[in-house]
């Protein structure tokens, strides 16, 4: 199960679409910022940078493809990062709206929700007496009514679309029975291996951040796919982040870090850049013998199409 030879592939998701920027000074909102953040990740270990874009304004999510023309080829000039676009963008967005910025970028690698779920951190907002801005109170409250939403047909589409082009996914898998709605778009003949199935744990809605999950999830991946066919990351949420990563790795399992996914370095200690994230798990998986990809390496594990063939 565990080669410490092998390769690990850290992926970071830069600014996301959950935190506001009351809940974290340190949150990249404008271009500027995620660019400049998505940068030093990079020159601190990520091979793959996870994309999402906010109005420079008042930071709230946005999908317009002005915004992420103003980052995405920045970063990829200043490194040779896989540039990773999200096709989620937020409980809000439309699939049309999710879908203009990587259709038209057609990157090497875009996210991929592997069916809908309640998706939620409505509890937050009960910890949170003044807000920067007024679109953030109702805006974290109001997922508690909300849900992501991927129907099979969905899905099929964002296949479809963004396969033409040669673009890959990072398929996140919130539950188990979203391995079983992969293996049913395998049959269909959808998507073919290499897999880079991102399995997250502690989001209110998916599964819990139980250690147990994560063995759970890598035997079932095992069971439909055959370990050969995928590679496995590991997504943990808020404080658990760092702890799953750890044992993820020593089962045989790549890691994503970033602000998307926590706002904070350690118990008590918020993290002031993505960089923080990324040279840290980099020293825990060094510590531990292992090595860490290089962006070349990744695509070749990946079995991406190259950073010369994007639209950017």
């Amino acid at each position: 199960m565990n080669n410490k030879n092998r390769k690990i592939i850290i992926t970071c998701a830069v600014t996301g679409a959950m935190h506001t920027p009351t809940m974290s000074e340190y949150l990249p909102i404008t271009p500027e910022q995620i660019a400049q953040q998505a940068i030093e990740a990079v020159e601190a270990g990520a091979s793959i940078v996870h994309l999402h874009a906010r109005d420079p304004i008042d930071g709230r999510p946005s999908p317009d493809p002005a915004l992420f023309d103003q980052f995405v080829p920045e970063i990829a000039r200043q490194t040779g990062a896989v540039i990773n676009i999200t096709t989620g963008g937020s409980t809000r967005m439309t699939l049309k709206e999710r879908l203009a910025y990587p259709l038209r970028a057609r990157p090497e690698m875009c996210s991929l929700n592997m069916g809908s779920m309640n998706f939620s951190i409505h509890p937050i907002a009960r910890k949170i007496d003044h807000w920067q801005h007024d679109w953030e109170k109702p805006y974290v409250e109001g997922m508690e009514d909300l849900i992501f939403r991927n129907t099979f047909k969905d899905i099929k589409h964002i296949m479809q679309e963004l396969g033409e082009s040669g673009t890959r996914f990072e398929l996140e898998c919130y539950d188990v029975g979203h391995l079983y709605n992969l293996a049913y778009f395998v049959d269909e003949g959808l998507i073919k291996p290499p897999f880079f199935i991102q399995s997250i744990y502690g989001v209110l809605g998916g599964l819990g951040p139980d250690p147990e999950n994560l063995a759970m999830m890598r035997g079932v991946a095992d069971r439909l796919f055959g370990r050969s066919s995928y590679e496995f990351s590991i997504l943990g949420a808020g404080r658990h982040q760092m702890p799953l990563l750890t044992v993820g790795a020593v089962m045989g399992a790549h890691v994503r870090v970033g602000l998307e996914d926590s706002i904070y370095l350690e118990k008590g200690v918020m993290a002031k850049t993505n960089a923080d994230q990324v040279r840290k798990i980099r020293r825990i998986l060094e510590e531990l013998s292992y090595e860490i990809a290089t962006p070349d390496e990744a695509r070749q594990i990946l079995g991406l199409k190259g950073a010369n063939n994007v639209g950017f």
